[in-house]
C-alpha cells in the first residue's frame, strides 16, 4: 500500500490492517517513508485514535524495527519499569538494585530529560567513567555481573521509534496517547523482557496533569503490552510535587545512594520505590503475595544488599569502584550552593513542580534545545516537602548553581513555586490506583 493510501485511510478514520502498518513503520526505517508523511500520519492518529489491535501492531512494528534482545542464558525473570516522567524522580536508580538483589534481572533502558522532567539517563551520566550506552556485550555482562544495568537506548533497538519521536516532537503530536504507548513499549518489548511495572505520574509536575488522563494512558500501555504479549500492569502515582528532596542530576545520585545505605530515605519516595519494586517481584512470580513482595524488596534495602548491587552495576559500567562508599567525592559539585530562606512562618501547602523542574533547566540541568550539553552540578537540594513546617529566614531548598546570577533566579523560581499557609494540608497519597489486565 503507498504511504498516502495509508495515511488516508486513517485520516478517514478507517481501520488500518496489520501488514499495512508493518509496510509503513518498514518504510520509516529504510527511510521510503518521508518526514511529510510520517508527520501526517501522526496528526490523523492524533485526531482520530487507534485501536487496541492496530496500537499492537505499531508496537510490534517498531519493535521489530532493530534489534530485539533475549536473555536466554540467564538464571532468572527478567523484569523492567518504566515511569512517565517527574520531578525529583531518581526510582529506578534504587528499584532495579533492590528488585535485582531480590533474583531478578532488570536490564534498565531509560532515557534522557524531556522538557521539565528529569532522564535517568543524564543522572548515570553524572558519574565519571560509567558507560551509558554501551555495546550490547558490555550490557550483557553488567546485567549478569550485577543483576542489572541502566543504559539508554541504542541506535539498533526500535530505530523507528527513534525517527518517528524526533517527528512527533516538532509537530504537536507527543500527546496522542497510541503513539506515547508504541513509543514506550516498542523500547521495552525491544529489550527482551519477560515483565513490566509502569509508573504512571499525574499532577503538576507530570505530563497528564490530570488523574483522568493519567488512567487513560496507564490503561492503553497495560492492554497494548498484554495483547504485544508482555505481562504488565501499572501504579498511578502522585506528581504533586517533588518525589526526591532534590532535583537534578548528581543532586540526585546523591540522594539514591544516601537512600540505599540508609543514610537519608524521603518518606514519599520510599513509599513509591517499595510499592513499585513489590509489584515488580510480583510480577517476576518471585512472590506470591504483596506483603512478601514487600518484605523482600524491604530487606534487599535493609540488609545493604541493593547497594551492593547498585556499586557492581556501576563498576560493571566503568564507574568508580568505590563509588556508594564515597559518592560525594567522585561526583561534580557546583561552585556555588545557596539557601532559599521561607518567607514567612506556616506550613507547605502546595508546590508548583513543574515550576522546580522549569527552574533545573534553567540551571543548566536540562536541555532547551537537544543537543545542549547538560552541566551535571546543578539542581536544587533539600526541598521541603507539602505539609512541612516553614519557619521564616530557614531554607525551604538549596540551590546548586554556576553563577550568582543564576543562583538568585533559581531562588525567585523557588519561591514562586512554594505556597505557604497558616494550617497544615492533609498528605496525599504517593500511590493511588494500579491498574492490571483485568481494571
Amino acid at each position: 500500500m503507498l504511504p498516502q493510501e495509508f495515511i488516508r485511510l486513517k485520516r478517514d478514520g478507517k481501520p488500518l490492517p496489520g501488514d499495512a502498518i508493518a509496510a509503513f513503520v518498514a518504510g520509516i526505517t529504510d527511510g521510503r517513508v518521508t518526514e511529510g508523511q510520517l508527520a501526517a500520519f501522526a496528526m490523523a492518529v492524533f485526531f482520530n485514535g487507534m485501536s487496541r489491535d492496530e496500537a499492537v501492531s505499531l508496537t510490534l512494528a517498531m519493535r521489530d524495527s532493530g534489534d530485539v534482545l533475549s536473555w536466554a542464558e540467564l538464571d532468572g525473570p527478567v523484569v523492567d519499569k518504566h515511569s512517565t516522567g517527574g520531578v525529583g524522580d531518581n526510582v529506578s536508580l534504587m528499584l532495579a538494585p533492590i528488585v535485582a538483589a531480590c533474583g531478578a534481572y532488570v536490564p534498565m533502558i531509560s532515557g534522557r530529560g524531556l522538557g521539565h522532567t528529569g532522564g535517568t539517563l543524564d543522572k548515570m551520566d553524572a558519574i565519571p567513567g560509567y558507560r551509558s550506552q554501551p555495546d550490547n556485550d558490555d550490557f550483557r555482562r553488567a546485567v549478569r555481573a550485577a543483576g542489572c544495568a541502566i543504559i539508554g537506548q541504542t541506535g539498533d533497538l526500535a530505530p523507528a521509534d527513534k525517527r518517528f519521536y524526533a517527528v512527533r516532537d516538532i509537530t504537536a503530536t507527543v500527546e496522542s496517547v497510541p503513539l506515547i504507548t508504541a513509543s514506550i513499549l516498542s523500547k521495552k518489548l525491544a529489550a527482551g523482557l519477560g515483565a513490566l511495572v509502569l509508573d504512571v505520574k499525574s499532577g503538576n509536575g507530570a505530563f497528564m496533569q490530570k488523574s483522568r488522563d493519567a488512567a487513560v494512558l496507564a490503561k492503553s500501555l497495560v492492554e497494548v503490552a498484554n495483547g504485544a504479549g508482555l505481562k504488565a500492569s501499572a501504579l498511578m502515582t502522585d506528581m504533586n510535587e517533588p518525589l526526591a528532596s532534590a532535583a537534578g542530576n548528581a543532586v540526585e545520585v546523591v540522594n539514591a545512594v544516601d537512600f540505599l545505605t540508609g543514610r537519608l530515605r524521603d518518606p514519599r519516595l520510599e513509599e513509591v520505590t517499595l510499592a513499585l519494586a513489590a509489584e515488580m517481584l510480583m510480577s517476576a512470580a518471585l512472590a506470591s503475595s504483596h506483603r512478601e513482595a514487600d518484605a523482600m524488596a524491604r530487606d534487599a534495602l535493609v540488609s545493604g544488599a541493593a547497594a551492593d548491587r547498585f556499586a557492581r552495576m556501576v563498576a560493571a559500567l566503568g564507574g568508580p569502584a568505590d563509588f556508594v562508599d564515597d559518592c560525594r567525592a567522585h561526583l561534580p559539585v557546583a561552585p556555588l550552593i545557596r539557601a532559599v530562606p521561607a518567607p514567612a512562618d506556616g506550613f507547605v501547602t502546595a508546590i508548583d513542580t513543574r515550576g522546580l523542574g522549569v527552574a533545573v533547566v534553567a540551571l543548566g540541568g536540562g536541555r532547551v534545545r537537544p543537543d545542549d550539553p547538560v552541566d551535571h552540578a546543578v539542581g536544587l537540594s533539600g526541598l521541603a516537602p507539602v505539609c512541612a513546617e516553614a519557619v521564616r529566614g530557614e531554607p525551604l531548598a538549596m540551590v546548586h548553581a554556576r553563577s550568582e546570577a543564576d543562583a538568585e533566579a533559581a531562588a525567585r523560581a523557588v519561591l514562586a513555586a512554594y505556597d505557604i499557609g497558616p494550617a497544615r494540608p492533609s498528605p496525599r497519597k504517593p500511590v493511588s490506583r494500579r491498574i492490571g489486565p483485568s481494571t
